[in-house]
């Protein structure tokens, strides 16, 4: 609090200082430059002055000649003719005073504070904010949908039918509350959607407004901290007072976890008091309002995780409910909302462009039509067809063609060996994902080629035979560069990375090395952000188990690569006959590469 006060303090000095200065600088120019009164009466006795202008207080004369400082009027405050005849009969320079009246003082304090306010709300709005902004700091920022604003209904989500079957309770309350609270049940107070990013967290918020033809207002997380000390709470009192004056309504928070975060975890960081500050009153709002007026909180996060406990206890959020990225069948139905709005080929349905798309999110999959419905356009094609769904998600996944990258003869030659050095490997395990493509064009920030692999369906667990299968693929391009090149190279970084990643989890998260037993060693990261260094890591395990663990994982990875070389080598005239010809080609299609699997398969007794 004491940063934030001091803060508070220097814009008040700085705004207070302004306002004098400017109104110094005003008095000052209003200020005449005038001669005494002694002065102007000797040029008016020696017959210097041709005209002269007379005011209440001010005589303004015009002189015959100018000056020798270049002077051709001068100005003085009249003094009474008497007065003047007897100080001069007296030889005694003499001028008048001019008292400046109450309008002249109050204007001398009005316009350099206005003209201070205009700048500072010139250059506040700028950044951000203005008189308005100041007046109304403690005010919600939430933005109000009407009724007939919010046109989204649940017709236009998809792929998340669980959830929305469960938001239609929301929907039926809202309509009629009597008829649903006839036999005692409220109600909830709180509904928390929880799931990664691109899922359709607001979007089904929408679709519930839109539904119970209720005010919708939707404010994120973030924007209820500022750099004033209390101003987050002012904020969430302001927006459920406006909630209830609307009632029945829904409000929606987006980023829950930017207000929401579990006291504590803010450190020693300023400002962490204020957002203490702004979850305890909203906690507080959420023991306070009677569910039965109909106001209805909504709330969405990816970060489940650093949600304070009491924000999550029944009687504030009573429901949760989860988005998960959808299956192929909601791929598909996701996909039918968004081909409405592109020309379709007929060679091309939801279907077959759900199977291309494993792990697509709702968000991923509508920047995937648009990108296809651009890739048709700039062919001047008539209707985007399934070429340019498939172009579309090789440039989501691997980024996009380089075709002027310049690369020597010798790096394309390696290039060519490690990338079907991966798709043998794939085609001799059979229970491996079918190899779509295989290139050698350069792709992104620095992907010399790729091999791209697509479930036939969706798979949500994976036996131990599995996971050394796909270790195995993962090291295949290593494989081949030692059989052919007798040394390896720098390209296989990420292949070992993922394949080490893998062993791992294998071996201190899934229990399954024998040597170590049915045990974990290590903490699950985050499930919706799964970035390294979320989440501090514990050490589990004692510093004799982890070295066991590492033998494990070089165990595991040294056998997938042995396995991955003796397929090479049983199929290294396929090998090396397929690599010249992508050498030539640079790209394998489906087409291209089913008659190599079946040679490989052919020599089903190397693969194991």
């Amino acid at each position: 609090m004491g940063k934030n006060w001091y803060a508070n303090l220097g814009v008040v000095l700085f705004f207070v200082f302004g306002a004098l200065l400017l109104q110094q600088l005003w008095t000052s120019a209003q200020q005449t430059d005038v001669v005494p009164y002694s002065e102007y009466y000797k040029l008016l006795v020696d017959d210097k002055i041709s005209e002269v202008e007379i005011s209440d207080q001010y005589v303004r004369a015009k002189l015959k000649e100018p000056l020798k400082d270049g002077r051709k009027e001068v100005v003085s405050v009249r003094v009474d003719p008497n007065v003047a005849q007897e100080l001069e009969t007296a030889k005694v320079k003499f001028s008048g005073v001019a008292e400046q009246g109450w309008f002249t003082t109050l204007l001398s304090w009005v316009v350099p504070t206005a003209i201070f306010f205009f700048i500072w709300s010139l250059f506040a709005r700028r950044t951000g904010g203005g008189i308005g902004s100041l007046m109304s700091v403690g005010q919600s920022k939430a933005r109000v949908f009407a009724e007939k604003d919010t046109k989204t209904g649940f017709a236009d989500v998809a792929g998340v039918d669980e959830a929305k079957e469960e938001l239609q309770e929301i929907v039926a309350f809202l309509k009629d509350p009597v008829t649903h609270m006839r036999l005692g049940a409220r109600m909830p107070k709180g509904i928390l959607l929880v799931g990664p990013p691109g899922t359709g967290k607001t979007l089904l918020a929408r679709a519930v407004a839109g539904e119970a033809g209720v005010p919708f207002f939707s404010i994120n997380g973030s924007e209820f901290v500022e750099m004033f000390v209390g101003v987050g709470a002012a904020r969430v009192r302001d927006l459920f007072a406006q909630a209830r004056s609307s009632a029945p309504c829904i409000i929606f928070i987006d980023e829950l976890d930017a207000l929401g975060r579990a006291r504590g975890l803010s450190g020693f960081t300023g400002g962490g008091d204020e957002k203490e500050q702004t979850l305890n009153q909203l906690l507080s709002e959420l023991d306070g309002f009677d569910p039965t007026i109909g106001v209805v909180l909504l709330a969405a996060t990816n970060r489940p995780e650093v949600l304070d406990p009491a924000l999550l206890r029944a009687g504030r959020f009573d429901r949760q409910i989860s988005v998960d990225r959808p299956d192929k069948n909601g791929r598909a139905a996701i996909l039918k909302v968004h081909l409405r709005k592109i020309t379709l080929s007929p060679d091309a349905d939801a279907g077959q462009i759900a199977a291309l798309t494993p792990g697509f999110s709702g968000a991923d999959l509508a920047n995937l039509v648009n990108e296809a419905a651009m890739l048709a356009t700039r062919r001047q094609a008539q209707s985007v067809s399934l070429d340019d769904f498939t172009a579309a998600v090789e440039r989501v996944i691997a980024g996009p063609e380089k075709r002027k990258r310049l690369i020597n003869p010798e790096e394309r030659r390696i290039v060519a060996f490690h990338e079907m050095g991966h798709a043998i490997v794939a085609m001799a395990l059979p229970k491996m994902d079918p190899i779509k493509k295989v290139s050698i064009i350069p792709r992104g920030m620095g992907a010399l080629g790729y091999t791209m692999q697509m479930p036939t369906e969706d798979r949500y667990l994976m036996t131990r035979s599995e996971l050394l299968d796909r270790i195995t693929v993962l090291l295949g391009g290593r494989a081949a560069e030692v059989r052919v090149f007798k040394e390896p190279t720098t390209g296989a970084a990420d292949d070992l990375q993922r394949a080490t990643e893998m062993a791992r989890s294998m071996v201190s998260r899934f229990g399954m090395e024998p040597e170590l037993g049915q045990a974990t060693y290590s903490a699950e990261r985050p499930r919706y952000l799964d970035a390294p260094g979320m989440v501090p890591q514990q050490p589990l395990a004692s510093e004799q188990t982890n070295a066991q663990i590492d033998a494990a994982v070089r165990a595991l990875v040294q056998k997938a690569f042995e396995r991955a070389t003796n397929i090479l080598t049983n199929c290294a005239t396929i090998h090396d006959e397929t690599a010249v010809r992508l050498l030539e080609k640079e790209t394998f299609s489906e087409a291209d590469l089913a008659p190599i699997r079946d040679a490989v398969r052919a020599r089903a007794s190397f693969t194991s």
